[in-house]
């Protein structure tokens, strides 16, 4: 923790990187405290140092958060992490002032490993904030933004992964996470055991709805408003009336038997079958998971596309009337 004899220092710290926040035209919503711990974080700035001093460490936003504890005496409650995430890093991320994941550009940002790292330029003009000549570096710097911002959304944009949907549309997802198996899903598990069938929901690890037909939910007696609820892929097997839905596991749980009642009340209307399916990228993910997935439900595993796992029931891959 930061000592009391810090506290000067601490405090013109904090209104120094305020000024850079401010200079840097970031939104009013991000000149406050919290941004600019976030920003000094990011620059390995302790209270005693220089600007000249900045570094760019890869952070999480754990260590950031530990960061303002150790450092600033600044120390914010656990639940605030995606405060941090959500108010202040991803707008950093936008105004292309830091770089999500450079050591792993394929990481999903929702990742528990993700890091963050300060935009090279960006931290060539941070290390001469307070020195002559910083207002024609800043200015400079300002007329290039765009460009940058520009350039990293052209290689956010390549790295996505391409989906064509079974009646032939197209949509890309973020690269990495869940999006590698939904992928999967599509391709594989679709075309083997839903043939003909109309994708209604594809979710996305960073936008989350991906792709969505609502007046087809809507057809069969659906009206969806609990957004965060979706399972990852949802499907109408037209020709036996299902409606598929598949939770792709790689870092959140199988349709346990929570999380069956769950769907069962968000699709609570519905004027067709119900059949739930966990899905998983090779067996060996699977493993960890066994005693939570529920019974009357589906296992699909990407590296053996062919088969089922039927946990129990009377019948296999069909829905159950409770």
């Amino acid at each position: 923790m930061a000592k009391k004899t810090d506290a000067r220092k601490v405090a013109r710290k904090i209104q120094e990187a305020l000024a850079v926040l401010a200079a840097l035209e970031l939104p009013r919503q991000q000149q406050n405290e919290r941004s600019a711990l976030t920003l000094l974080s990011l620059l390995n700035l302790k209270p005693g140092d220089a600007w000249e001093m900045a570094s760019d460490p890869l952070m999480g936003i754990t260590p950031m958060m530990d960061f303002f504890a150790e450092h600033y005496a600044k120390k914010y409650a656990p639940n605030t992490r995606e405060t941090v995430r959500r108010q202040t890093v991803h707008q950093f991320v936008q105004a292309s002032l830091i770089v999500p994941n450079p050591d792993k550009l394929s990481r999903p940002t929702n990742s528990p490993r993700a890091v963050y790292q300060i935009e090279p330029s960006a931290l060539k003009l941070l290390r001469g904030f307070g020195k002559s000549g910083w207002k024609t570096q800043l200015g400079r710097y300002l007329l290039t933004v765009e460009t940058l911002k520009k350039r990293y959304a052209r290689e956010r944009e390549k790295r996505r992964i391409p989906v064509k949907l079974m009646d032939d549309k197209e949509i890309s997802l973020s690269p990495g996470g869940q999006n590698v198996l939904v992928k999967r899903i599509i391709d594989d598990f679709c075309q083997l055991f839903t043939p003909g069938g109309h994708i209604i929901y594809v979710g996305d690890t960073q936008t989350k709805w991906a792709y969505f037909d609502p007046d087809a939910l809507s057809a069969i007696g659906v009206e969806i408003e609990e957004h965060g609820k979706m399972p990852d892929v949802v499907v109408h097997h037209v020709e036996k009336n299902w409606l598929v839905l598949i939770e792709a596991v790689t870092s959140h749980g199988p349709v346990n038997p929570k999380r069956r009642q769950e769907l069962k009340e968000l699709f609570a209307d519905l004027t067709v079958g119900l059949v739930f399916v966990t899905a998983f990228l090779e067996r060996r993910a699977m493993l960890k998971y066994l005693d939570d997935i529920s019974w009357e439900t589906e296992v699909w595993v990407a590296d053996s596309p062919t088969h089922l796992i039927h946990f129990n029931g009377e019948r296999f891959l069909g829905p159950y009337a409770d």
